[in-house]
Order: structure tokens, then sequence, then C-alpha cells
């Protein structure tokens, strides 16, 4: 299932509209906070999908039934541009345990590129709510090792994967390599070019330079 947001109008296209804006993005402290509110909003839409029991709240003055989370989700991320994404989420769901895969593009002197996963962290998955972020989906490569790196912590009850900008070709290389019967794709914006260097276009750029400046 396949869930875009920018499909309706509200404020999320603003934060959109902010992050992919060259003038904007000359402010990272901005970039970094529009990816926290866009993460705070795929949140809210996720919590309508889980599941709920009634509580019983004692408050100063009586008592009453609420509809709780029956269970909170764990969240994860690939290091590290989607660390503001992953806030967002984070301020959402904030007793969240949390998960992170460094995972990279590890070019060759061809000019062609690998994706690297070194690390993996995170708590037991198994039958659990995993939220999977990351900025971009490009090519899909890195979504798809990530999430096969984070299975070895357990077999999620359901995933969501949370993306702001994808390409068409990202869309359909996930629908292909991953179980989607199993998975709940969030996105902000579909874009349909890629590039010969696995780049989206029109897209953002580097999400990950953009939020915390250049790499070597």
């Amino acid at each position: 299932m396949i869930k875009n947001l920018g499909e309706q109008n509200s404020v999320f296209n603003q934060y959109i509209a902010e992050i992919r804006d060259i003038v904007i993005q000359r402010d990272p402290w901005r970039f970094r906070k529009n990816m926290e509110r866009l993460g705070a909003i795929f949140g809210y839409e996720i919590s309508r999908q889980l599941e709920y029991i009634p509580k019983e709240i004692i408050t100063p003055l009586g008592s009453t039934e609420v509809n709780v989370l029956k269970s909170l989700p764990v969240l994860a991320t690939i290091l590290r541009a989607g660390l503001p994404l992953h806030q967002g989420l984070l301020n959402a769901f904030d007793r969240s345990e949390n998960a992170f895969v460094s995972a990279y593009r590890k070019h060759s002197k061809d000019g062609g590129f690998k994706i690297q996963v070194e690390y993996v962290s995170g708590p037991e998955l198994t039958n659990r709510i995993l939220i999977l972020s990351d900025p971009m989906l490009a090519t899909g490569a890195s979504l798809e090792l990530s999430y096969k790196a984070l299975m070895s912590k357990g077999k999620p009850r359901h995933t969501h994967i949370v993306t702001l900008i994808a390409s068409t070709q990202g869309v359909d290389y996930m629908q292909r390599h991953l179980p989607m019967k199993d998975i709940t794709l969030w996105v902000g914006a579909i874009d349909d070019e890629l590039t010969a260097q696995a780049y989206i276009v029109p897209g953002l750029g580097d999400a990950g330079d953009l939020a915390f400046g250049s790499k070597l």
C-alpha cells in the first residue's frame, strides 16, 4: 500500500515546498526543522493505522476512559540524513524504542556505486510495528538493504516506510524486492525522473548535506 500525503491540500505541502526551495535550503536549521515537522505529520497519520485499547484516566476531579495506543512502534532511520525526519516521528511517539542503520553509497572509480551497510542497532522487532524513515527513495537499494538488515532483529508484524521524496523507479523497485503485503509506504511526493547518478529530479538535492553540511 502506498500513501502519498502530498496529494491532499494541507500545511504538509508547505513544508515539502520549503525543503525543495533552493533559497530556503540555504538555512540548514530551517531545512532540518521542516524535515522534523514533516516527520511529526507522518507520525500522526501513521498513528491512525495503529491499534488502541481503552484506559481509565484519573483526573484531579474524577475519571474518564480514553483510547490509547496498545503498543508503541519502534522507530528506525538511516544515518545520517534521516535524523531530523526521525526526530519528528519521535516527537509523535516520544516513548518509542529506536533503531539505526548506517548505509551509504560507496562510489567506485568508474562512476558507479554500491550500497554499503556497516552498522545496525536496535531492539527486538518480532511481532512489533516498525517505522523506518529515510528522506529520499531514489533507486530503492539503500532502503531494501536497510530493511533486510533490520530483519536480523526479528520480523515485525507490519512495517511503515516513510520517505519525503520518492522516484517512480524507487517505488517500483520496492514493490519488486520487498514483501509489500507487510509494508505500507508513506511518501510526501513522487518524482518521475532519476539521473544517471541516481539523483531524483526535481527532488531536493542531497538531504544529508543540506541538513548537516558537506561530507568528504
